[in-house]
């Protein structure tokens, strides 16, 4: 005896999560329903089995293929249009082969005694026998009354209140003889309840309910579909569960890992694979999908998360549906009853409330609050490239799959047969995603020059020196280890130009990828001898006189970094001595986190002074920025340091121009007027200061973070570079950096950021303008407001995320705080 599952629905009342699947495959406990189904029907003998698809009916098929899996013999009818539920059946007629069959939904969770049905149609001699169960609320169903002997007298299908006679409804289970399909017209939409069932019983033919004790939900709405989930998990369904009952009630799945700190209180499920961390909390009938990751502080209550799906530290999930491969970002919020679709982005604080729907692939900005469902557009604007390329958290944003798509967008805007320049920190994830990128670039026609581990003022400087078309650099997010950040350089090692970036983020989009021919794929070379190069040039260009006379001890910190790759070379020819820390490639720890960082500079410090070391360094993991000890041990703040060494190079040129951001203190123009140097303001985009710096007037640049440029050497920023610099600056000045820093006026420079939309950033701006009335007003970078006591603030947009940044100077810290204020209600008042 053969069975028919009927899996041709859309499920439209289940959308977004039908948006793009169809409503079989929908999983309840990490399984698709229709699969519980085929499982149930293999449990009572029914091993072939014709399935009826019709929407995505290509998924079904891909998804259970003949059956093998499940020990059975599947078939397929595919409607081409819908067919209803009779003529969905007659038109896999071909297959049933005159004999009886049943016929089951596909979408509908059971654990109905089949087997017992099938001895009620032949003992009865039925022509039709209707699976039927009691429920509460009937209006959604068919309603039926048998009588004593089950024999069907009345049916209404989905009636009003006032027209229920029963609480006995229709399941959509059914046993049937073939000489029923005669009744159905071929290739015309006909249905069983409302067209052929009827006619049946009005010429008086033998039809049967069959009033089963048993479990049966139709899982056509949410609220259904949650209950179903739950139903489960509380043991009400005679279904198998896959995995381990860690607890009662508790399930967890094959390669799953629970961390022992985190909180679990059944029943609940996670899926194979999935990772709780500690910290988390999963609360009753939550269940999580395969591969699901769960980080620290996060909260789930009757949450059910799809597979793939990252949900951020302290994200709050309750009573709501999340799709899978969707990201959920720190501290996102998601409110009961609602359902976020497959491959979303919800963004760090952003609260999706009460049974708001957001459909597949849209993301919700950070900090959104989002009271309607967001269905055809996205409610977040953000960029491709943010302040330090394409960054995202590794193997949730930034993946190889993406980066394999991106890289071939910016090979696609390069000529075959160019030349690219990669390069990684120490990290394992980035020799992975570089590996990846490799890939596409010599799929593309574009040769690679693969510098392995390397540090990035030298990626960059082998960039410019070779004729290469640009450059690839893979490193870990400074501060945050889950991180990574793809950096894409020009043909001078710079970033890439807010154009050149636009043009990749076109390509990208549109996923016009150039593909080389067999002929066409492109060589990999690994350069030679690439570190002594670069000290070289180094030393040839910059001034080295007067150190080996002046004798000077250092402390140089690696930070585990790829530095150390650089420095050995290089210190046995500047001529100091030098004490150095971390001098290793670190690959489990190749970022530093703030407290990491200041720990180390602590540590620094002590052996400075302990040292009496003429100043300390702290190199970044990539040797891209700096952070200085002066010789009493003391850190020098990033915005200090770049007011000590303007100091010193301007007082050894005295004259040229230096390139600051308008995020600067002022304080450097009094610094550069003492020395009769001038200053250039550029905005705060890195590609910007690196053009002011290859201006041949400029002499120095810095942006305020331990970023320093060095015209004379190179037109990027250089830390290894700004440290040789440093050396021959202290060695001719015979001062200490404390002296240094003496002399410079304090700076009494405050900043804050405020959390504003994306759709009100251009109506803040606006605003801002409006209330600077008839003050002096820059728009150098965003728009920064002079008062006429000289006081100013600067109200800039941030360009990848959902804030408004606000600086403001004064001459105390009075004056500062105030402007500030002032300047933070007109930000929070347009934005709100």
């Amino acid at each position: 005896m053969k069975a028919v599952v009927m899996a041709g629905g859309e499920g439209t009342r289940l959308r977004p999560m039908t948006a793009n699947q169809p409503k079989p495959l929908l999983p309840v406990i990490n399984r698709p329903i229709m699969e519980h189904v085929l499982r149930l029907l293999k449990r009572h003998g029914f091993t072939e089995t014709v399935v009826t698809v019709q929407f995505l009916a290509s998924l079904i098929r891909n998804y259970f293929g003949d059956g093998e899996e499940l020990g059975m013999s599947l078939q397929y009818a595919t409607e081409e249009v819908p067919l209803g539920t009779a003529g969905s059946v007659k038109n896999a007629e071909d297959a049933l082969r005159d004999d009886r069959f049943l016929v089951i939904s596909g979408d509908a969770l059971t654990d109905l005694d089949l087997t017992d049905m099938v001895r009620f149609h032949k003992e009865n001699g039925a022509l039709v026998t209707i699976g039927l169960k009691r429920v509460p609320n009937p209006l959604e169903f068919g309603i039926i009354i048998v009588d004593e002997q089950g024999r069907i007298q009345r049916f209404l299908e989905k009636p009003t209140w006032g027209q229920v006679f029963s609480d006995t409804v229709n399941t959509g289970i059914y046993v049937m003889e073939p000489e029923v399909l005669e009744r159905v017209a071929p290739g015309e939409s006909v249905d069983w309840s409302s067209d052929v069932f009827p006619a049946l019983l009005a010429e008086g033919a033998p039809l049967y309910g069959y009033v089963a004790d048993c479990y049966w939900e139709d899982v056509g709405t949410h609220e259904s579909y949650l209950k179903a989930q739950a139903d489960m998990l509380s043991g009400k369904v005679d279904l198998e569960i896959d995995g381990f009952e860690l607890s009662p009630g508790v399930w967890v799945a094959e390669g799953a890992e629970v961390d022992s700190s985190a909180v679990l209180k059944g029943p609940l499920y996670v899926g194979d694979y999935a990772k709780v961390e500690a910290g988390a909390e999963l609360r009753e009938y939550t269940v999580l999908g395969s591969n699901v990751v769960v980080k620290e502080g996060a909260f789930l209550h009757r949450a059910v998360v799809h597979d793939n799906v990252y949900v951020g530290p302290s994200t709050n999930l309750r009573g709501c549906v999340v799709g899978k491969n969707t990201d959920l970002m720190a501290g996102a919020r998601i409110e009961e009853n609602g359902i976020v679709g497959d491959e979303c982005v919800i963004e760090a604080e952003a609260y999706v409330s009460n049974g708001v729907k957001v459909y597949p692939f849209k993301t919700i900005e950070a900090g959104a609050v989002v009271n309607a469902s967001v269905i055809w557009e996205s409610r977040g604007q953000r960029n491709l490239f943010g302040p330090r390329g394409v960054s995202g958290l590794i193997n949730v944003e930034i993946t190889p799959e993406l980066v394999v798509r991106l890289t071939s967008a910016y090979a696609t805007t390069l000529k075959k047969g160019a030349t690219v320049v990669t390069a990684r920190d120490a990290s394992r994830a980035a020799r992975t995603l570089k590996r990846a990128a490799i890939a596409a670039l010599t799929a593309s026609a574009i040769n690679v020059e693969d510098l392995e581990a390397c540090a990035l003022p030298l990626a960059r400087f082998e960039t410019a020196r070779e004729d290469c078309a640009g450059g690839i650099v893979i490193r870990t997010t400074p501060g945050d280890p889950q991180g990574v950040d793809i950096l894409f350089l020009d043909d001078t090692g710079a970033d890439l130009s807010q154009a050149a970036q636009r043009k990749l983020e076109r390509v990208f989009g549109r996923q016009e990828y150039r593909r080389a021919f067999p002929g066409e794929i492109a060589e990999l070379s690994y350069p030679q001898r690439t570190v002594e190069s670069y000290s070289r040039d180094l030393l040839a260009r910059m001034d080295m006189s007067g150190i080996r006379e002046a004798e000077l001890k250092i402390v140089a910190d690696c930070a585990g970094g790829v530095t150390s790759n650089v420095l050995p070379w290089l210190l046995g020819r500047v001529g100091v001595e030098v004490l150095t820390r971390n001098n290793r490639l670190d690959e489990a720890n190749p970022t530093e986190t703030p407290a990491e960082r200041s720990r180390d500079l602590a540590l620094l410090g002590e052996l400075v002074s302990s040292s009496r070391a003429a100043f300390g360094v702290r190199f970044d993991p990539v040797g891209e920025r700096i952070s200085l000890v002066d010789e009493n041990g003391v850190r020098i703040s990033d915005d200090r340091a770049l007011l000590v060494l303007l100091d010193l190079v301007a007082a050894e040129l005295r004259g040229g121009r230096v390139a600051l951001p308008v995020t600067t203190t002022r304080v450097a123009e009094e610094v550069c007027g003492r020395h009769g140097v001038r200053v250039e303001w550029t905005s705060t985009s890195q590609d910007v200061l690196t053009r002011a710096a290859a201006d041949p007037e400029v002499v120095f640049a810095g942006d305020g973070r331990g970023g320093f440029v060095f015209p004379e050497f190179s037109h990027t920023v250089d830390g290894i570079a700004a440290f040789v610099r440093l050396i021959g600056l202290v060695a001719r000045t015979r001062m200490t950096l404390s002296q240094i820093d003496e002399r410079i006026p304090q700076a009494h420079l405050l900043k804050r950021s405020v959390p504003t939309p994306w759709a009100a950033k251009g109506s803040v701006m606006r605003h801002v303008v409006e209330a600077a009335a008839d003050r002096t007003v820059d728009t150098t970078d965003g728009v920064r407001v002079v008062e006429k006591d000289g006081r100013w603030a600067l109200v800039l947009p941030d360009p990848a995320e959902a804030v408004t940044h606000l600086w403001a100077e004064g001459p105390d810290h009075d004056g500062a705080t105030a402007l500030l204020e002032e300047w933070a209600a007109v930000v929070e008042a347009a934005g709100s």
